[in-house]
């Protein structure tokens, strides 16, 4: 931010903030003040360029970093503009079809969607979303909303965005008015959809820079596995017989609604309703000049009132103590209930132990049900739950970090590392236990399946015990470090211990299994589902006989490489 502060003066910014805060005023060299600067003239027009060159700055110099960063850059534009052709391709294609003024219609509502989500979860990826970095600078909120809009428009988003537009305009532009008012709309669209990013990232500047907001961004894999699934479903529903004929409703209404309704209007002119795409257009430039004002009015807002996001509660935490003290009073006594509750904390605290929760609970539920309502679903495949739950079981020291070295001193036996150990487990099945129980009778109730219940149960207990115990050896065999900062889950140097670890992991875990589902193909086989139930108890002894097998095998070798655990969970 130096290098702004020393150019904006210099190029005029000082007269874009009036005599605010003393600027436009100074001593000369004789110590005489000089004149103020005007408050109209050239150097009014200085500040879009400005920002322009300092988000190019920002990107040059980040670029500049490493060569991995640069290497991700350069791959996201090629993967970019490759995705962007073909969009552009696809949508000139439709060009004639009956179906493409709606698909268009569509198109425009989800891109705009993702423009508002965007700087929900993605904020760190661009540094000119935060204006609170400008506080300092004598700026007026106007010249401030042109430069920083104008500075939007620089990047990967608004060119695939364009790209997007202008092959909507050549779908659904038939004619001179139906084109230039393509045009039209394709401005609007373009930047309604960067005004309504920006408007929402500074509406939420204060959640997007706390730890609530990375806490927030952590859980983006999770909205894209449920948006993949919702994609998938929908895909397969309009592939059917007059499935495209479904979506015509939908745009009937989203051409009412920015920025849809600019592209409502070029179909609107194509048919002739010149009022109708005066009315639709007239809503979307409506919606950006009240965009434009929200923005403003927040950007006003924020650099005038100070940041309180950082100041405690004046609240005595005592009905916090009391929901500690109902935790501790239903586990374990000893050392076994204090790891249980430690890592319990750690799931709900710490962001990236919660992130990792989160992602295994919604894709372990998300993609059997999914599933089982497109009508290709099994039972069997909610045993994705527990496996998604007992990956968690990997790794368990890496949580820790470097306060890993506070447990190594409560290591000095055995029998310590073998209650830890199987306090971190407890721990898992605390949760996993319920939560595979409620996924495999939601798929059972949706496929209605309920003789493969009580089988499919128990093949998901043999699952999850064996990944248990497997993964209490993974965590001294290949121990890694998840770095607090930034959005890395693995220390650099150490991907390659965390893919063998969690994918090793994994294909042992099925192997072990193999007892226990060749029973279980053998009940089928045999016709004898009259002894399915006892799928169910036999499942939950061979987990149970894995993962204390495991526990026992895991801590002596722990207790022995304790020094070696500490050194690669410290590395991040």
């Amino acid at each position: 931010m130096t290098s702004t502060t020393d150019t904006h003066p210099a190029d005029g910014g000082g007269a874009e903030a009036g005599t605010g805060a003393g600027i436009g005023t100074g001593a000369g060299p004789g110590g005489t003040a000089s004149a103020p600067a005007p408050a109209t003239g050239p150097g009014t027009a200085s500040l879009t360029p400005v920002f322009i060159q300092l988000k190019l700055s920002l990107l040059r110099n980040g670029l500049r970093q490493s060569g991995g960063r640069r290497a991700a850059y350069i791959a996201s534009i090629v993967f970019t503009l490759l995705f962007a052709a073909l969009q552009v391709l696809g949508l000139i294609l439709l060009r004639g079809n009956e179906h493409a003024a709606t698909i268009v219609v569509l198109s425009m509502a989800v891109l705009a969607l993702g423009w508002a989500f965007m700087p929900l979860f993605f904020a760190s990826g661009d540094e000119t979303l935060d204006p609170t970095r400008l506080v300092m600078l004598p700026l007026r909120p106007q010249p401030l909303v042109r430069a920083l809009l104008a500075a939007s428009l620089v990047g990967i988003g608004p060119f695939f965005t364009l790209c997007l537009v202008a092959g909507s305009v050549v779908t659904v532009a038939h004619g001179a008015a139906a084109v230039t008012t393509g045009v039209i709309a394709a401005v609007l669209t373009l930047l309604l959809c960067v005004t309504l990013s920006r408007t929402i990232a500074a509406a939420n500047t204060r959640l997007l820079t706390s730890r609530r907001g990375r806490d927030l961004a952590m859980l983006s894999g999770v909205v894209i596995a449920v948006g993949i699934q919702l994609v998938n479903f929908g895909t397969q529903q309009l592939s059917e017989a007059g499935g495209l004929d479904r979506l015509d409703p939908v745009a009937d209404v989203l051409s009412w609604v920015p920025p849809a309704s600019a592209f409502g209007a070029v179909a609107s002119v194509n048919d002739g309703a010149y009022a109708t795409a005066l009315a639709q257009l007239a809503l979307s430039a409506l919606a950006l000049v009240l965009l434009l004002t929200h923005w403003t009015r927040s950007l006003t807002r924020l650099m005038t009132t100070p940041d309180g996001s950082t100041l405690q509660a004046a609240e005595p935490t005592r009905d916090k103590a009391r929901a500690a003290h109902g935790l501790a009073r239903v586990l374990p006594r000893g050392r076994t209930g204090t790891v249980i509750e430690r890592t319990l904390r750690y799931a709900w605290r710490d962001p990236k132990t919660r992130a990792g929760w989160v992602s295994s609970l919604a894709i372990g539920l998300i993609v059997p049900l999914f599933n089982a309502l497109q009508g290709n679903g099994s039972v069997y495949l909610a045993c994705m739950a527990a496996g998604m739950l007992g990956v968690l079981m990997y790794n368990q020291f890496g949580q820790d970090t470097s306060a890993f070295w506070m447990v190594a001193m409560t290591i000095s036996s055995t029998r310590d590392a073998y209650v830890e150990l199987r306090g971190r487990a407890l721990a898992l099945l605390y949760v996993t236990l319920p939560y595979t129980t409620l996924t495999v009778g939601a798929t059972a109730w949706v496929v209605d399946d309920w003789q493969s219940f009580l089988p499919a149960l128990g093949v998901s207990f043999a699952l999850l015990g064996a990944m248990l115990g497997l993964g209490s050896m993974a965590s001294y065999l290949a121990p890694y470090s998840i770095p607090q900062e930034g959005h890395r889950n693995v220390a650099p140097g150490q991907a390659g211990i965390s893919i063998a670890s969690i994918f090793g992991g994994m294909i042992a875990a099925a192997l072990l299994c193999v007892p226990m589902l060749a029973l279980t193909i053998w009940v089928y086989v045999s016709d004898s589902h009259a002894w399915l139930w006892l799928l169910l108890p036999v499942g939950a002894l061979y987990g149970t006989g894995l993962t204390w097998a495991g526990l026992r095998f895991a801590a002596p070798r722990v207790a022995g490489r304790l020094p070696e655990i500490l050194a690669a969970v410290s590395r991040g």
